[in-house]
């Protein structure tokens, strides 16, 4: 062509959480039962919605408003909704006009860096979620900035490294948090955030913060929304969504809660683009937006989390008990959300480890692809052409730690012990190999 129309970060859209399953495709092609681990979709894995969430659903369905545009920032009865719940923690107090809807947070992180000016960046954590540190990267056309998570402290983040990064590079705009958090599990208490925000105030930037998972928690202290420690002065907004939580993650339905928009000018500009982005396609879908009052304010909502995170507790404390006290491996039990990360120790993957892989066509298959491969990717394709096993490995994470990612999702309770047996197996055999 005359002109390249490539966008400068293109390379940088790289989503392996998805991209893997094109691998497993072929490889369940030529014979290999595959159990997917790679993406947290609760359904998918067997989780049954219930009926008294479907029948409000189906309810709304039949009603003619359902099938219509809806305001462009949001239907307004439930932008006030979840308005007065933001205020009813009692921190960052905000209106309807504070939240603005999306057809999910993918859709979001678009806008969100898409209109951002090219020269600002946003700091995040390694490892990271994809979604985010891709969309940063493109954004930028360069390598995604991160500041370090430390297993060796939960995965809390690591203040130090956040102050010394935005100290000394003045491109930084703004400091991303995931919370609770998409690899680690980790579930930030309001001490560490509050010290992240004295950052951002120190230094004038922004705080965002994806809470997606923000009730998918299972920590001592329960959830800590930003809005109850980003105080008057800082200006940011938390990333919110029904996908997990319902979960509904077909809905693709998110929304921002943004707070202190008033306190700064460039600030007050930059979320209007988003709003003006979000006109020129003129609305997100309906039918989930009305659902969100309806859902939250139902008597068995609050049961229905607290089932789910007892679920998920007991998975956590079961998977991390079985993959616990292997030579070469460390585990931090999550906290929150649906994963689990397993971290390899320095030095404990080599080039030349294996699994046997009994299909021939696998064999061949994989065996190009693991030549320049990262030594947790050669592990992870190991343990999918050997075990079927198709979990993402913790370098496509932005990260330089080895390890890989895994859920904790599947319902069926002799699965999921299968699951972190074979894990567990095959990660010893690899490193012993």
């Amino acid at each position: 062509m005359r002109r390249n129309i490539v966008h400068s970060g293109a390379d940088a859209l790289i989503y392996e959480i998805r991209q893997i399953v094109a691998l497993a495709k072929q490889i369940e092609a030529m014979g290999v039962s595959i159990t997917w681990e790679n993406i947290g979709d609760p359904i998918q894995k067997g989780e049954s919605v219930p009926t008294w969430m479907k029948d409000i659903v189906s309810g709304l369905v039949a009603q003619n408003k359902s099938w219509a545009y809806t305001a462009t920032q949001g239907d307004e009865t439930t932008r006030k909704f979840l308005a007065s719940k933001v205020n009813e923690r009692g921190g960052a107090q905000i209106t309807s006009d504070d939240i603005l809807f999306f057809n999910g947070l993918g859709d979001a992180v678009a806008k969100i860096f898409g209109f951002m000016r090219r020269e600002a960046r946003i700091l995040g954590p390694s490892p990271a979620y994809s979604t985010l540190s891709s969309a940063e990267a493109a954004h930028s056309g360069y390598e995604h900035l991160t500041y370090e998570l430390n297993p060796d402290n939960d995965w809390m983040p690591d203040l130090e490294d956040i102050e010394n990064k935005v100290k000394y590079n003045d491109s930084i705009a703004g400091i991303l948090l995931i919370n609770p958090d998409n690899p680690t599990g980790a579930v930030y208490p309001k001490e560490v955030m509050r010290e992240i925000v004295k950052i951002c105030e120190k230094y004038d930037i922004i705080l965002i913060c994806d809470e997606t998972y923000a009730h998918v928690n299972y920590s001592e202290w329960g959830s800590i929304h930003l809005s109850e420690v980003i105080g008057d002065k800082v200006c940011g907004f938390a990333l919110r969504s029904i996908s997990k939580e319902f979960p509904w993650p077909g809905a693709r339905c998110g929304w921002l809660e943004v707070f202190n928009r008033k306190n700064d000018p460039t600030f007050e500009r930059y979320i209007k683009s988003l709003l003006d982005a979000k006109m020129l396609e003129v609305c997100s879908t309906t039918l989930p937006q009305l659902s969100i009052p309806l859902v939250y304010s139902h008597p068995e909502f609050l049961n229905h989390l607290k089932f789910r995170n007892q679920k998920f507790k007991k998975k956590a404390e079961k998977a991390t008990k079985i993959l616990t006290g292997i030579p070469g491996v460390k585990v931090i039990q999550p906290k929150g959300a649906f994963y689990l990360t397993v971290l390899f120790e320095d030095g404990a993957l080599k080039p030349h480890m294996t699994l046997p892989i009994s299909n021939t066509k696998v064999r061949d298959f994989v065996a190009p692809l693991m030549e320049k491969a990262a030594l947790d990717r050669r592990f992870v394709l190991h343990l999918l052409a050997s075990a079927g096993i198709c979990v993402v490995p913790l370098s496509s994470f932005c990260c330089n730690r080895n390890g890989f990612r895994v859920t904790l999702l599947e319902e069926d309770e002799t699965k999921f012990e299968w699951i972190y047996e074979t894990l567990a197996d095959n990660i010893r055999k690899y490193l012993a190999s």
